[in-house]
């Protein structure tokens, strides 16, 4: 099949994530002598892809077959849309000349493949907020986090969101580098005007990423702020993402400061445990993986930063599960993990904690509250009581994890000792617990 040999020869001649990302989800629903098309995810996709990517496309195809087949794109059902002429920059349908300014989107990151925890679940909020229209959060929304807690992902999901809803709105989402560069080109170009038209009469949203990248840049931050303060007057939304809150950037001037801080600030913590082992569960889903339980806890477990980490982990155990026939060791993921965060670390009562609040559903927070429900006392008893067997922190260290001195501690051990002994339930849970822990 000509499609097949073209995807084994582009395999060889694109970048690794070039081919996964833009090539590999293509499908062909026709191949005939003179007619070959491609269908993508969605209009968006096909849009990159042709403006991108078709071209080499079309000369693999063409080398494989003699020139025959003419390569169509096609999307969700929709009209094949015939390749473009050279030079010639695709729009999406309905909007007009000059509209949206769009970077790169990443098909998957969108709403529906955002997975929402405590860590992130009022930016997600936020960011849903922002495209219908809600004005609850203000004018301006900035959004804080380390690295590869998903800024990103919220960020492509608004721009999705708002392409494939309200194509006729005018989008602008750019890096805050690339806005920099822009206004040197048009500076050095004499076509300043040309630039605040766009920005200032032609912008219904503007998503600006990584705006610590402008720290000491004195003329861009006066250009934006001179244009927030005519967004923001004229009832338009800015979305801003950066490293760190709007306090911490330093050199960075305080009126711009003040006009990005005029709406919500929030930021996005790393993922808690539950939150994680979704993560896992959905990403291995899209690899193809399928992952014991224990290998899901192990690895929630032990990569709790860096979403991107989680990523990389089950890239490189589809590698080895595609090596030992799907047959997964748990020696191969703990190996996997390790060569990824290195060695397991000391298990802490934090560790602790957080792994019992997975196991009985109850967030951390929960149980250094003051609650006194059930459902929350005896998770925090039974992580205070494994903390006691599993680590070498004493019982004041122990408490203070729990916002509790050390007499709630001893109390904690003793009750969940006898009910062990008493209720036979409550001792085959503790054990499984034991048997999890040592296996972290």
């Amino acid at each position: 099949m000509v499609w097949e040999e073209a995807k084994s020869v582009l395999r060889k001649t694109l970048p690794e994530n070039i081919f996964d990302l833009w090539i590999e989800p293509l499908k062909c629903v026709q191949n005939t002598n003179d007619q070959l098309e491609l269908s993508c995810p969605d209009p968006y996709y096909r849009a990159h892809l042709a403006q991108h990517h078709l071209e080499q496309i079309r000369e693999t195809v063409h080398d494989i077959d003699g020139g025959r087949c003419q390569v169509l794109l096609s999307a969700s059902g929709r009209k094949s849309l015939p390749p473009a002429a050279p030079g010639n920059q695709l729009r999406l349908p309905h909007v007009p000349e000059g509209g949206s300014s769009v970077r790169s989107l990443h098909p998957r990151y969108t709403f529906d493949s955002f997975m929402v925890g405590e860590s992130n679940c009022l930016a997600q909020s936020a960011c849903r907020a922002v495209v219908n229209g809600d004005d609850s959060i203000g004018p301006c929304l900035y959004i804080n986090s380390s690295t590869g807690l998903g800024k990103s992902h919220l960020t492509h999901a608004v721009a999705h969101r708002i392409l494939a809803t309200s194509p006729m709105t005018r989008l602008h989402y750019l890096t805050a580098q690339q806005f920099s560069g822009e206004m040197v080109r048009e500076i050095k170009g004499n076509t300043m005007d040309r630039f605040k038209r766009k920005y200032h009469e032609c912008c219904d949203i503007l998503l600006v990423e990584d705006i610590h990248a402008l720290t000491g840049k004195k003329k861009t931050q006066e250009e934006l702020n001179e244009l927030l303060d005519s967004l923001i007057k004229g009832g338009k939304r800015v979305v801003f993402t950066a490293k760190s809150a709007p306090r911490e950037l330093l050199g960075i001037d305080n009126d711009l400061r003040s006009r990005m801080t005029a709406g919500l600030v929030t930021r996005i913590d790393a993922p808690d445990i539950s939150t994680r082992r979704r993560i896992i569960q959905h990403k291995a889903a899209l690899h193809g993986l399928d992952l014991a339980e224990e290998h899901c806890d192990y690895i929630a477990q032990h990569i709790q930063g860096d979403v991107r980490q989680i990523e990389s982990a089950l890239v490189a155990i589809r590698a080895q599960s595609a090596l030992c026939q799907g047959d997964l060791k748990m020696e191969c993921i703990r190996e996997t993990v390790e060569s990824i965060v290195g060695v397991p670390q000391i298990l802490t009562t934090a560790m602790i904690g957080e792994f019992v609040g997975g196991q009985f559903k109850v967030g951390v927070q929960e149980m250094q509250s003051r609650s006194r429900k059930q459902a929350v006392v005896f998770p925090r008893q039974v992580a205070m009581y494994l903390s006691r067997q599993h680590t070498q922190e004493s019982l004041a260290d122990i408490g203070r994890a729990f916002n509790r001195d050390h007499a709630t501690v001893l109390h904690s051990i003793k009750v969940v000792t006898e009910r062990s002994l008493r209720d036979h339930s409550v001792s085959a849970q503790i054990d499984l617990l034991n048997k999890k822990m040592e296996r972290m």
